[in-house]
């Protein structure tokens, strides 16, 4: 623990001391024999597979064998075609997958690209540049505004630095550094005396020594947190994987004893046994279900992108239907990213400020119970708008900042106040600055008054203020007034002036003391108003908000209460986390609504706590700091506007406004995906159901086949390809978001659905025996007969489309009769095609079809429509059932 005693060491002697090493540099001797134990400062590469074994693991999985099995029987049946267009799919989704697997290796490399080329050291007494690769522990290295830090350093000497360290603390405002030790067990983003690799230097300049370098540094653990986190498999990858296990291991059970039963029993030729036995799982094996599937996603990702949400890997999109628990970051996600002024503080009086971000719209008014002569507290305005080096700019209407956040705050409420800040800086002449340092953590400035006087403004932390003022500021209680507004989450500035000698051009420290204190401003990041509605939406859809920061508690809580996160909305700190072993944390996850001064193995714990109460976790973040977790999460989400490479390439969905209704939109999105899966599967299974009944029945009865293998082929070949896709087009169904998320182990066939799959599947083949013995009956053919059947069940499946369109309604309304677009134009597609195929001569000789009568087609269109009226009765019971089962349940709990 060498590193965490030089944060704690007291002087820039003992840290030289500990790493036996000089202010004047390393000998070239030394960083030669460092390098040879500590190694290079980089990364360390990502273990890798060679493209082709990555190619072709893709094929191992039952998905893909279930695939080949279909295309296997198809072309048993000298349907080459159909096998053809089956092994296109196979080969689709293996080169998707590989793709997709490359581009997640990406993230490491994205994490590497953080460290600096080169840097500026001491080495003999000289300053040299060196490639970052070849700094050890002990160097001396120099760094100023602009750099990347090249390695973990432990400040020597600094001088008005500030490090923007937002990719490894989500702190979105500049850190202040110093050489002074901080408390022992200070949490990453409070270890003000030292620099980390990969940050960014925003202002000032500073003499580090390197503590550490390579995988030892913060964002090397970081990496190697990365590297041993698992990929994941997403819950529908999951449960189409056992699906078509046990869908093939069934269909192979079924097929032998079938086969065996025909040839044993019916006395059946074995190759006549073996095609009927290949036409039961053509009809059983629905081989246009993955495609159809796999179309459904990706209509979910283009319906997402419009959402501001781009997807990177395509099972995420149903991952996010099932997300229980949203993990998101505060700075930019839930709030604003614009600091704003909220609260002026002046002693006896107080003012709140109206008006969000950087835009100078807004009033400043005293709050109730101020006197009643309490004015707008120019001075105090004044004193922010002038000592103060940002600037605002406007951007077709959008308001920003040049420079510090807070100084953008003081302009924009200057604006607000009445003050014209551009002729107010003309007007208050400056003369001269002292700029702000960590040390002493004030920044002051000399203006010449419009009369010709000279003041000095000052600004900064309260207490270095209030250090600075006269007896008459004592009378006040400002400490009392500053811990109020710290418990509100505000960030707090304090402001003073002080006439100085007439004639003066030039103001040192010592010039300032006796100045007047002005008051105290609060800043706030607000809250998005939409994360606010959107927090609301994921509450009633039983989804819970996790604030995962690396900002203050205080702070963290305040925006939590402000955007009713949670009842009564809960915080632990990481210090509190760190003093916990995983069972404690597990155990304390579910009531906890907000994580603060979280680090990234922090992030990385709470995430696996969570799916170890069988939670789905999405997870947002930007940094690098944020990689880890985002690869654990089932579906990490990173920002596409601030958001870093390494961020990006670990996680599953990008953001591309950075914002939290953005997410929940993506959710909404999600369950509709999967209720479209759903649709999907309980459309297809009872069609290839039914067929499958039907010529089981056959062979076991001894009937002649009701439908040809080649008839089979047909009916799946036009309306899996048309029926069966439109069903991936519908849109959200009502109270899509009033649902609780489903279980993690939640099966993709449950009982309702395998209930509704053998119902269906019953009624189809009922129907298409019904019919085809009728036709029969009445002395027509068999191939009339069977031209009756294949058209049955084409026209039973239009029916129970317009029925399963809805899951969780009735279908027998205005608004299921009229259907969407996708659905007519599949309807008239299969009406013209079941037209040729019963009434084209070409066709009739391949299918062995005849003609039929108007009245024979009008029986099969009632019997359709007879079946889908039974199918709504079926509806409605079962959803009577279920609302008595819940109501029961509501009761008891």
């Amino acid at each position: 623990m060498v590193r965490q005693a030089l944060w704690h060491a007291r002087t820039a002697e003992e840290v030289i001391e500990t790493l036996d090493a000089d202010r004047a540099g390393l000998t070239s001797e030394a960083v030669k024999t460092r390098l040879d134990i500590h190694g290079p400062n980089t990364l360390p590469e990502a273990k890798s597979v060679s493209p082709l074994l990555r190619f072709l693991s893709q094929f191992n999985n039952p998905l893909i064998y279930f695939l080949l099995a279909a295309a296997l029987a198809a072309f048993l049946l000298d349907h080459a075609i159909d096998a053809a267009v089956i092994l296109l799919v196979v080969l689709v989704n293996a080169t998707v997958g590989f793709v997709q697997e490359g581009r997640a290796e990406q993230a490491l490399s994205g994490m590497r690209g953080l460290i600096s080329p080169h840097a500026k050291v001491l080495r003999e007494g000289e300053k040299r540049e060196v490639d970052v690769a070849e700094l050890v522990p002990g160097d001396v290295v120099v760094i100023e505004a602009g750099d990347r830090v090249p390695a973990d350093l432990r400040l020597l000497r600094a001088r008005s630095l500030a490090i923007e360290e937002a990719a490894l603390t989500g702190e979105s405002v500049a850190a202040e550094k110093g050489e002074e030790p901080v408390v022992e067990g200070a949490s990453l983003g409070d270890r003000t005396s030292m620099a980390f690799s990969g940050t960014l230097v925003a202002r000032g300049q500073a003499t580090g020594m390197v503590v550490a370098t390579g995988s030892n540094t913060e964002i090397g653990k970081i990496s190697g947190m990365l590297q041993q986190v698992p990929t994941l498999v997403t819950p529908l990858l999951r449960q189409i994987n056992s699906f078509a296990r046990l869908l093939t291991l069934v269909i192979l059970v079924f097929g032998a004893a079938l086969f065996a039963f025909a040839v044993l029993v019916r006395g059946f030729e074995w190759v006549d046994a073996l095609i009927a036995v290949v036409a039961v799982a053509v009809g059983a094996i629905p081989e246009g279900l993955p495609a159809v599937i796999t179309i459904t996603l990706a209509i979910g990702v283009q319906r997402m992108a419009a959402r501001r949400a781009v997807i990177r890997k395509l099972p995420a999109v149903e991952s996010l239907g099932a997300t229980s628990v949203i993990c998101t970051d505060k700075t930019g996600t839930l709030t604003r990213n614009e600091m704003t002024v909220a609260r002026l503080l002046t002693g006896d009086r107080e003012y709140t400020v109206s008006g969000i971000g950087y835009a100078p719209e807004g009033e400043v008014t005293p709050v109730e119970g101020s006197p009643d002569d309490a004015e707008t507290p120019r001075d105090l305005i004044r004193c922010g708008a002038l000592c103060n080096d940002a600037r605002l700019v406007e951007d077709g209407g959008q308001w920003g900042v040049a420079g510090d956040p807070m100084e953008g705050a003081l302009l924009a409420l200057a604006a607000k106040a009445g003050l014209e800040t551009e002729g107010l800086q003309r007007d208050w002449q400056r003369l001269d600055e002292i700029p702000f340092d960590a040390s002493y953590r004030y920044m002051a400035t000399l203006h010449r008054t419009p009369g010709g006087d000279r003041v000095a403004f000052i600004k900064g932390a309260p207490e270095a203020v209030l250090a600075l003022c006269g007896d008459e500021a004592r009378a006040v209680d400002w400490q009392a007034l500053v811990e109020r507004s710290a418990s509100d989450g505000e960030r707090l500035l304090g402001f003073a002036m002080l006439p100085v000698g007439e004639g003066a051009e030039h103001i040192g420290h010592g010039d300032l003391a006796g100045a007047q204190m002005l008051g105290l401003m609060g800043f706030i990041d607000p809250p998005r108003e939409e994360a606010k509605r959107a927090i609301a939406e994921c509450r009633s859809a039983g989804i819970a908000v996790k604030m995962i920061t690396g900002d203050h508690a205080a702070t963290a809580g305040a925006i939590a209460r402000q955007l009713e996160l949670a009842d009564d909305p809960q915080a632990l700190t990481g210090a509190q986390i760190e003093a916990m072993d995983d069972d404690e944390l597990s155990r304390c996850v579910p009531e906890v609504a907000v994580f603060a001064r979280a680090s990234p193995e922090h992030k990385l714990r709470i995430v696996r706590a969570l799916q170890a109460h069988g939670h789905i976790v999405a997870m947002t973040g930007d940094g690098v700091n944020d990689a880890p977790s985002l690869k654990q999460a089932d579906v990490g989400t990173a920002m596409g506007v601030t958001g870093t490479e390494a961020a990006r390439e670990a996680s599953e969905m990008v953001l591309l406004d950075d914002n939290f209704a953005s997410i929940v939109a993506a959710v909404r999105e999600g369950r509709t995906v999967h209720d479209n899966i759903r649709k999907v599967i309980a459309w297809t299974l009872p069609t290839n159901g039914g067929e499958a009944i039907v010529v089981i029945l056959a062979i076991l009865a001894g009937f002649t086949l009701p439908l040809t293998a080649t008839q089979i082929l047909w009916i799946n070949l036009v309306t899996a390809s048309t029926l069966g896709l439109v069903l991936a087009f519908e849109p959200s169904e009502p109270g899509v978001m009033d649902r609780p998320p489903r279980q993690r182990d939640a099966s993709l066939l449950t009982g309702l659905l395998l209930w509704r799959i053998v119902l269906v599947s019953t009624l189809f083949a009922a129907a298409v025996l019904l019919v085809f013995f009728g036709v029969q009956a009445q002395g027509s053919s068999v191939e009339t007969a069977r031209t009756m059947a294949v058209n049955m069940l084409v026209v039973a499946e239009i029916f129970y489309l317009f029925n399963v369109r809805f899951l969780h309604m009735r279908s027998a309304t205005l608004k299921g009769a009229l259907g969407t677009k996708p659905v007519l134009i599949a309807l008239a597609v299969v009406v013209a095609a079941q037209l040729a195929f019963t009434y084209l001569p070409f066709l009739q000789r391949v299918f062995d079809t005849r003609p039929l009568s108007l009245a024979q087609g009008a029986a099969i269109i009632g019997l359709g429509a007879g079946l889908f009226l039974i199918l709504e009765v079926e509806k409605s019971i079962v959803r009577r059932l279920q609302r008595g089962q819940s109501d029961r349940s509501t009761t008891r709990s």
